[in-house]
């Protein structure tokens, strides 16, 4: 599962404004398909492969060199499972002599004592392991594979140990929207420096859990407890594929007679909800380029094109970097630009990336503000 692993303040171009759309923060890159376990809402459906077509060791730092031309992003090397690269850790070391963040998302199981001091020396600053469940049992079910949960623990023990920085996230579904609680007060306790919450996205094999998902009552319910959380926790706390918070986050700070500022609202302030195509992208294993790992719409290939043309000139990139061109009730909302609604369900639901997001009880305001900093 890929993650928006925390950028610190101010960091990559564009950082200071929701709405500077074609300013690189993220990259997502699916570093290889090949995975040790077999989860239920794997949007890439990734099993033990082996897949054709990888990116070569060469090919891989020719990438980062490409990425590196348009600024200094957080690079997520994620999968499938990054650990299971021979030369993961070589791809690692190159990047951060390239001045970017690299961060990894691997499951767990395979981070003991020596692979997290690889991560150390490499310059992993952090990594994000995902708990799906609040015990062993609701884990491994979500995971697929008996013993996911220990394993999970095992490595983020070896990585606290190492002084590896990491993160929960967690896939949220009906299978465990009661399991939250519980779930933040475990990343709590093993030393997470933050919980990322995502809400499904019915892409690969999360389409057989198209009728655990959520809806659009219990997102919005969902949503409102992680903001009440905020307070409550020293956690990092963000919501990824779920656009919707900033809209919320807004909402209830304007009903506490705040504003949302860096200074109240920290990372959330300076984001908005949905990254794809805008100041995120993805990068399959075989080099393909999409708005987010959810969204299958190929917007170029690296391998035939360089990542800065891309990125820069995609036609798909572009129409999402105009906010204006929103179908809908997106289109009409005054939180558009800090919203935008999730593309990657907009799609799935309607084949068309550009409608209103489907899982949205908002009804817009005023049609056409525009405005809602």
């Amino acid at each position: 599962m890929t993650s928006a692993l925390n950028p610190p303040h101010g960091h990559g171009s564009g950082a200071g404004s929701p709405g500077g759309p074609g300013n690189l923060r993220l990259v997502a890159w699916e570093i290889t398909r090949n995975c040790n376990l077999s989860c239920i809402h794997c949007r890439a459906a990734a099993t033990c492969g082996p897949y054709t077509g990888e990116l070569d060791t060469q090919a891989s730092l020719r990438l980062l060199d490409q990425i590196a031309e348009i600024g200094k992003p957080i690079v997520i090397l994620t999968g499938g499972e990054p650990l299971l690269r021979e030369d993961i850790f070589d791809i690692a070391s190159y990047g951060t002599k390239l001045g970017l963040r690299m961060v990894m998302a691997p499951n767990g199981t395979l981070v003991n004592p020596e692979t997290a001091r690889k991560m150390t020396v490499s310059g992993i600053q952090r990594i994000s392991i995902s708990i799906d469940g609040a015990s062993a049992k609701r884990h491994d079910e979500f995971r697929g594979v008996s013993g996911a949960f220990q394993g999970a623990l095992s490595g983020i023990k070896a990585a606290r140990e190492a002084g590896v920085e990491f993160q929960i996230n967690t896939t949220i579904t009906q299978l465990n929207r009661d399991q939250i609680p519980q779930i933040l007060k475990l990343a709590e306790d093993l030393g997470a420096v933050a919980l990322h919450i995502f809400l499904l996205v019915p892409t690969g094999r999360g389409k057989y859990l198209a009728d655990q998902a959520i809806d659009a009552r219990q997102y919005e319910e969902t949503l409102n407890w992680f903001y009440d959380q905020k307070g409550k926790t020293s956690l990092q706390l963000k919501a990824t594929c779920a656009p919707h918070y900033y809209r919320i986050l807004r909402q209830r700070a304007r009903a506490d007679g705040k504003s949302v500022t860096w200074e109240t609202h920290g990372l959330d302030a300076v984001t908005r909800g949905c990254l794809g195509g805008t100041s995120f992208c993805f990068i399959s294993h075989q080099g393909v380029v999409q708005p987010c790992g959810f969204l299958d719409l190929n917007c170029g290939d690296v391998t035939r094109d360089s990542f800065a043309k891309i990125w820069h000139n995609s036609e798909k990139f572009l129409a999402l970097r105009d906010f204006d061109r929103l179908k809908g009730k997106c289109g009409i909302c005054e939180y558009k630009r800090v919203c935008g609604g999730c593309r990657a369900r907009a799609y799935e639901a309607t084949g068309d990336w550009l409608a209103e997001e489907p899982l949205c009880l908002y009804e817009p305001g005023k049609a056409g503000a525009g405005k809602a900093s």
